[in-house]
C-alpha cells in the first residue's frame, strides 16, 4: 500500500467574503472592552485563491500590497504545521480606505481559502483568534448583521437580517487607515456611552422588526456622534438630501470617507427616488456609486 504524505500534497483553495458600506452604528459603550459597530453587510466581495506549493518555500502575495492577507497565510500554514510555500491572489471589488471593509474582508477570504487548500476547518472563532493578532476588524465572518467587537474581534450579538435596501454612495475622497483610526483616544463621555447603548438596543429591535425607517435614524445618529472623530463636510447637506427625497436615513464609513442614502427598494417609488437621489449626490460631490444590502435567510 502507498501512504500519500498529504502535506506534501500541491492543493488549491478559494474562497469569498462580502464587505459593508461602514457602520449602521459604531461607538463605544460603558463597559470594559466597549468599542463595538453593527455591519451594513453589501454586495460586494473579496475572493482569495490560495495554491500551496509544499516543494518551495516561498510565500507570495497579488497584489503585492496585501501584506496583512500574507502575515495571515503564513500563521495559520505554520499553525498547521505545513512546510512549503504558496501563491495567494486577492481580487476584491471593495475599494480601499474608504469605511468599506476592505481589508477585513481580503483577510477572511484569505483564512478560508488557505483553510480549504489545507482541508481544515475554519470556523468564525478560529478566524476572530488569527485577525485578533493582526489588526481590528468588521464583523464579515458572519452572514447576518451583527453586533461586533472590533478593536478585541469577537462577537456581540447576531441581530438578523432585514429587506434589502440600496446605498447612494458618495465618496470624500483619500483614504483612512483603520488601524490609525482605531489608535485615536475616543473623546466620548460616560453620558455618550449611554447613548451608543440605547443606540444599540434600538437598532437591534429595529433589525427585529424589520423597521427601516427605525434602522435610517439610528445610522443617521451614529453618523452626527462621529463627526467629533472624523469629521465629513458632506454630512448634513446629505441628511438635508435624505429627508427631502425621502430617504431612511445617512449611512457612514466611520472609519472611512464614504457616505451613503440608505432608500427601500423594496418601495414602488424606489427607481424614481433612486435616479433623484443619485442626480443630487452628483451635484454635491461629483461621484456616485450605488450598492446593494445582502439579506440572508
Amino acid at each position: 500500500m502507498t501512504t500519500i504524505d498529504h502535506r506534501r500534497v500541491a492543493a488549491t483553495g478559494v474562497s469569498t467574503a462580502f464587505g459593508t458600506f461602514g457602520e449602521l452604528l459604531q461607538g463605544v459603550l460603558p463597559e470594559d472592552d466597549g468599542d463595538f459597530l453593527v455591519t451594513l453587510p453589501v454586495a460586494r466581495w473579496s475572493t482569495a485563491h490560495f495554491e500551496l506549493t509544499p516543494d518551495e518555500t516561498g510565500l507570495t502575495v497579488g497584489p503585492v500590497h496585501k501584506k496583512k492577507a500574507l502575515r495571515l497565510a503564513r500563521m495559520i500554514l505554520d499553525d498547521a504545521g505545513r512546510p512549503g510555500g504558496g501563491v495567494l491572489r486577492i481580487d476584491s471589488t471593495l475599494p480601499e480606505g474608504k469605511g468599506l471593509a476592505s481589508s477585513s474582508a481580503d483577510l477572511v477570504a484569505t483564512a478560508r481559502a488557505v483553510a480549504n487548500a489545507l482541508g481544515e476547518p475554519m470556523p468564525p472563532r478560529r478566524i476572530e483568534s488569527y485577525l485578533a493578532r493582526i489588526e481590528p476588524t468588521d464583523g464579515v465572518l458572519y452572514p447576518a448583521i451583527v453586533a461586533f467587537h472590533h478593536r478585541s474581534v469577537r462577537l456581540r450579538a447576531r441581530l438578523g437580517s432585514l429587506p434589502p435596501m440600496t446605498v447612494v454612495g458618495i465618496d470624500e475622497g483619500g483614504a483612512v487607515d483603520t488601524v490609525a483610526f482605531n489608535a485615536i483616544p475616543k473623546p466620548f463621555t460616560a453620558a455618550d456611552r449611554r447613548d451608543y447603548a440605547r443606540l444599540l438596543d434600538r437598532v437591534t429591535r429595529a433589525v427585529d422588526r424589520q423597521d427601516l425607517a427605525e434602522v435610517g435614524r439610528v445610522a443617521t445618529e451614529s453618523a452626527r456622534m462621529n463627526q467629533v472623530l472624523r469629521h465629513k463636510r458632506s454630512l448634513e447637506p446629505m441628511i438635508r438630501m435624505c429627508e427631502e427625497l425621502g430617504g431612511l436615513g445617512v449611512v457612514i464609513g466611520h472609519s472611512g470617507t464614504s457616505l451613503g442614502i440608505l432608500l427601500d427598494t423594496t418601495a414602488p417609488d424606489n427607481a424614481a427616488r433612486l435616479a433623484a437621489t443619485a442626480q443630487r449626490c452628483q451635484e454635491l460631490e461629483g461621484n456616485v456609486t450605488i450598492y446593494h444590502t445582502l439579506s440572508f435567510h
